[in-house]
């Protein structure tokens, strides 16, 4: 048997490891950036002062085409009534915040406003962004 004297060494680094390594972490990144985004984006309007929120806080959105979501996901109107009843059983006190976008249609927010009080919920607030200037 004879050895190949002559065999060149191997002398080339072999970047697919790093290239797969970077590619990982580009991934992760990717999804971390937009797993940060979360709720509806409303145009709220704007009040001189907004007061702190307890952490048991359920929050009503209306956005600019007057679509209602509970807790970040769309429900009619029954469905929002069957799931405050639910809350309401558990947590007969819990507070409300209703977030209406600028431009909805006021009988929209009057219409949440109005299960509210149907329902007892006396703990609810209206939900404004901060004043400029």
């Amino acid at each position: 048997m004879k050895i190949n004297s002559e065999a060149k060494p191997y002398d080339d680094i072999n970047i697919t490891p790093m290239l797969d390594l970077a590619f990982v972490l580009l991934v992760i990144f990717i999804i971390m950036t937009t797993a940060s985004v979360q709720g509806i984006k409303v145009n709220l309007p704007k009040a001189s002062s907004a007061a702190s929120l307890e952490s048991n806080t359920k929050a009503i959105t209306i956005d600019d085409a007057g679509q209602v979501y509970y807790e970040a996901f769309p429900v009619s109107m029954t469905e929002l009534e069957d799931r405050l009843r639910n809350q309401q059983a558990q947590t007969p006190d819990f507070p409300v915040v209703v977030k209406g976008d600028g431009t909805v249609q006021y009988g929209k927010v009057v219409e949440v406003l109005d299960l509210l009080r149907r329902l007892d919920i006396t703990k609810f607030g209206l939900v404004t962004g901060k004043a400029k200037g």
